[in-house]
């Protein structure tokens, strides 16, 4: 292996638990912003049932001095009723009474279905309230628990980082900057191992000459799929050796 590339491949595994932990922070952070919209829609909703109750409490104030309108008239006409001495007149007031009083009819029935309306949304207002409350006390304590992982997560990524930088200050300074920009645009594995003569990074079988380059480790060798960085396994150089050590006994004992 290039020896370069050890630092860098220590970088790396610092890297991606630095991704990783920020994936999880992006997850909290995520769940937090659901959890104060849960709790704001449903304050909303409730703020919308106390509206509607008001206003259908105006529509029923409205009807009952209509209503009480209805009834002064056909009062009215009663009395009229008891002064007039035509059977003409009398019939017409008749008439005039029988149709206030289906409208009088009417109107206490309006009057009704909203009472009943009012009293239904009122129930309904009710459970939302002790739902908002309910779902307040869960989201304070769910809030304090993603607070706290988050503040853990802040922490393990800064003694991430502070031990990265540390790292890095040792690093090949030409290397590096290709590394960084690698990263930065895979948000994965940039330096990755070949086995079986396969890029561990993108899974495409690589050329026997470009193998044979990375085996040496003079320099650095790209993925020409995927362009990241490939090294030869230590462990695999060993096996190599060992191979090779077998084969020379062998032939010494022939």
């Amino acid at each position: 292996m290039l020896a370069a590339l050890r630092l860098i491949i220590d970088i790396q595994d610092l890297d991606i638990k630095m991704i990783r932990l920020m994936k999880l922070r992006k997850e909290r952070l995520k769940e937090l912003k659901n959890l104060h919209k849960i709790g704001d829609d449903l304050l909303e909703k409730q703020k919308a049932k106390e509206t509607e109750i008001v206003e259908l409490r105006k529509l029923i104030k409205l009807g009952e001095a209509e209503l009480q309108e209805v009834q002064d008239k056909i009062k009215k006409l009663e009395s009229q009723q008891h002064s007039v001495k035509k059977v003409d007149e009398f019939n017409a007031l008749n008439q005039e009474m029988a149709a206030f009083e289906r409208d009088r009819v009417n109107r206490e029935q309006r009057l009704s279905d909203l009472m009943d309306k009012v009293a239904q949304e009122e129930d309904f207002l009710q459970s939302l309230k002790e739902t908002v409350q309910t779902a307040s006390t869960n989201s304070r304590q769910e809030e304090v628990e993603i607070l706290e992982k988050l503040k853990e997560i802040n922490a393990e990524g800064r003694t991430l980082k502070e031990a990265r930088d540390r790292l890095a200050k040792d690093a090949d300074p030409e290397i590096l900057p290709i590394y960084d920009r690698l990263l930065q645009n895979k948000k994965d594995r940039v330096v990755v191992p070949i086995e079986n003569r396969v890029c561990t990074g993108c899974h495409i079988l690589v050329t026997a000459q470009d193998e044979n380059l990375v085996r040496k480790g003079e320099r650095l060798v790209f993925c020409e799929h995927c362009s990241r960085i490939q090294y030869w396994p230590e462990e695999q150089a060993v096996v190599g050796e060992e191979a090779k050590t077998t084969r020379r006994r062998r032939k010494a004992a022939v």
